[in-house]
């Protein structure tokens, strides 16, 4: 089974994050070996684990505070390369309506240029944005508005 990154990630979040009732969480041995006997590849899973490392080392810190006066997001061209202009605008989109503001925008692009992938089409995105504001404390209003995006939005676009 050839299993990327962002399949473990998915994985992860929806078997384990995304329940609200699972008192305890397994540990990440545990973890691990549940994600082997599933198929995924182990440098794919420790990927993986970096990624989210990478996620929670905000989430006691925060965000920095982005001044930003009508401020315009330029995207530098390795962003550009990892998204396209689907998803960039789906990023504004969310700002706009203030699922997003900049700082969380910002770790939410930080950790799609972390992945290990090359372009992140608008679904991926979409549980990217999900994963990250699941672990910002503070978001859970724009986690639910988010997550109504993500699973009761009709096929199409939204405009």
């Amino acid at each position: 089974m050839k299993e990327s990154m962002l399949d473990v990630l998915l994985y992860l979040f929806e078997n384990y994050y995304m329940d609200e009732e699972a008192e305890q969480r397994p540990d990440r041995q545990s973890l691990q070996r549940e994600l082997l006997e599933a198929g995924f590849d182990a440098r794919e899973i420790e990927k993986s684990f970096a990624w989210l490392d990478g996620l929670s080392q905000y989430r006691h810190t925060g965000l920095p505070a982005l001044e930003t006066a009508q401020a315009i997001r330029v995207y530098a061209p390795r962003e550009h390369a990892r998204l396209d202009v689907d998803a960039r605008g789906f990023l504004m989109f969310l700002e706009q309506i203030g699922i997003l503001d900049p700082a969380t925008r910002e770790l939410v692009l930080d950790r799609v240029m972390a992945l290990d992938t090359g372009e992140v089409d608008l679904e991926q995105l979409k549980w990217i944005v999900l994963m990250v504001l699941f672990n910002q404390p503070g978001q859970e209003a724009a986690y639910a508005w988010m997550e109504d995006l993500v699973f009761d939005a009709p096929s199409g676009h939204l405009h």
